[in-house]
Order: C-alpha cells, then structure tokens, then sequence
C-alpha cells in the first residue's frame, strides 16, 4: 500500500492504495464519487470519463498514483453550490439523459471541448464525444444539448 495525496473536485484528498490501484476505483471505493461510472474497464466506452487538468481521460486506464499533482474533476464537481452548471443542465433541458449511465463521462467530454473551443461545430462536438458510447439517447439531444451549452457559456 502507499498513500497519495489526490486534489479532487477542489479538495485535497489522502487515500491508501495498491500501487496498481486505478483511478476509477479509487474514485469510487475510496472517495465515495460514485458519480464516475465503471463498464468496460478498457477504455472503450467513456462511462468513467474525468477532467485531469482539464483533459477528458478514462480513469479505468489511469493509475491513481499517476495524477497526484494534478487537478480531477468528476462529475461531482461540476455544479456550483448546488446549482448545475451550463453543460449539465442543457444536457437535463435538451434531454440528453435517458438512463444517465453515459451522462457523467459525456458531461465532462463536453465541458473538455467547449474549455478548449467554446464555439464548436457540430462535428467537432461529435468527434470530442467519439470516445464516450451511448445505447439509450441516438446522440442528437447530446450534441444539442453541447450545442446549447456553448451558447449559454458565451453569453
């Protein structure tokens, strides 16, 4: 075991873990940020997508002992005291969500690509969200829903 400091969502965390420990377990286990889902465990699917100083990387590749002077932002890091952010609730107004299990690693792909580019087209936004699979929604109410962020954040 070994104990790392990780900075999550804006606060400084300590948690022991194997050395082989990965991110996404780590997140979830031991920080109780249930919001990073596990599914594939490849990095083929998105669902445990997070912000690693602002890059959108799956955590079910990552090493925790790999992001200790870095800034981790999960899902549950996006909302402002209590309150949704852009990319959220345009993903809530424009129904973005059906079952939610891809939502959290779609919401931080987007949030990813509009820190990057605040004004994309539509391909570009179905390209950043390439990475991130959905079997409920069909993808148009996602893009819409980026769509819509990136306006709402240029305002």
């Amino acid at each position: 075991m070994q104990t790392i400091r990780l900075r999550v969502n804006g606060r400084e965390r300590r948690v022991s873990v194997e050395p082989t420990a990965f991110l996404v377990d780590v997140l979830r286990n031991d920080l109780a940020l249930t919001g990073t889902k596990y599914a594939c465990g490849m990095g083929e699917c998105g669902a445990c997508t997070v912000l690693v100083d602002g890059e959108a990387i799956y955590s079910c590749l990552m090493l925790a002992s790999e992001v200790g002077d870095t800034e981790i932002t999960t899902i549950e890091g996006v909302s402002r005291d209590d309150e949704l952010t852009p990319v959220p609730a345009a993903f809530a107004e424009a129904g973005g969500v059906q079952c939610g299990f891809c939502t959290p690693g779609m919401v931080l792909s987007a949030k990813a690509l509009l820190a990057e580019n605040p004004h994309p087209t539509e391909e570009e936004i179905r390209v950043a969200l390439s990475g991130n699979l959905c079997r409920c929604t069909g993808y148009t109410r996602i893009v819409d829903a980026v769509m819509a962020a990136a306006r709402e954040e240029a305002q």
